[in-house]
């Protein structure tokens, strides 16, 4: 069990980089995702002695390839990447890293240790951090009457399956979110993200307009009752290697708990000791 700070990012953070040319085109950086598992690659420069500049996320890819309608066959990481990375030092907190995601809703920092990025820590991590902390927030709210209610999103976005994943992605980007629950029939039967989109559409550089959001959606519908724990909602994502949950009651479906959801709490509740307030 940790500190309520979540411990030190240095404890965290994956050492391994998985990097792309600037050349590399939008299909290949989807392609080392779906391959990994992993929601971002980092860009690598022509310069043999510059580190990783930049980065390219399954949100990039998305919102910058597939939503706009961009030939992901030609496109380079170069035009999509975001640019320079942001970064968050070996010895910081995880509590502090998770304010710098959510000040630039991002899921992803570069770990740096002097100059020299050493690595990457992911949301997944940062929850994975304070779910084992022994005090803080996430732990309160254990004694919170179905904390899960209080964190869900009770009006989630929909999609249609027979629909086309251009149209998820347009959906998406537009609304800034990572899912879209699925409709097939008037009934919800599958949850299409942002990861759904990149590793099963376009790293195998399916035609975005003609794609069904069936064909790369997951059904059934994972969900979790309103009155389990955040610790039960972070195990079932942990284990089931997703990042969105619907959680339901009495059987039927009241709303969707995202992984940013469970450390987006933590991050508001400690903003002003991050700002330097008392």
């Amino acid at each position: 069990m940790r500190e309520s700070g979540g411990g030190a990012v240095k404890d965290f953070m994956h050492r391994y980089l998985e990097m792309v040319p600037q050349e590399a085109t939008a299909v290949l950086a989807a392609e080392r995702m779906g391959a990994r598992r992993i929601g971002c690659v980092l860009v690598e420069s022509d310069d043999p002695n510059r580190g990783p500049i930049g980065i390219v996320t399954e949100t990039d890819l998305v919102r910058k390839v597939l939503a706009r309608g961009v030939d992901p066959a030609v496109t380079v990481v170069d035009r999509v990447m975001s640019r320079p990375p942001l970064t968050i030092a070996a010895e910081g907190s995880m509590l502090d890293a998770s304010h710098v995601m959510e000040g630039n809703q991002v899921r992803h920092l570069c770990v740096v240790e002097g100059e020299e990025i050493v690595g990457v820590i992911s949301i997944r991590d940062l929850v994975r951090s304070f779910v084992d902390a022994e005090s803080g927030p996430v732990i309160e709210l254990d004694g919170v009457y179905r904390p899960l209610g209080v964190l869900m999103a009770t009006s989630a976005a929909t999609i249609g399956s027979e629909a086309s994943i251009f149209a998820a992605a347009v959906q998406m980007s537009e609304r800034r979110i990572g899912s879209l629950l699925t409709i097939e029939a008037g009934e919800l039967v599958g949850v299409v993200t942002e990861s759904d989109l990149v590793r099963k559409g376009l790293a195998s550089n399916q035609d975005a307009g003609k794609t069904r959001v069936s064909a790369v959606m997951s059904s059934p519908l994972l969900s979790i009752d309103v009155n389990r724990t955040i610790r039960d909602a972070s195990q079932v994502m942990a284990e089931q290697g997703v990042r969105h949950l619907a959680v339901s009651e009495n059987g039927k479906i009241v709303g969707m708990l995202s992984i940013r959801d469970l450390v987006k709490m933590v991050s508001v509740r400690d903003r002003p000791r991050f700002l330097g307030y008392t």
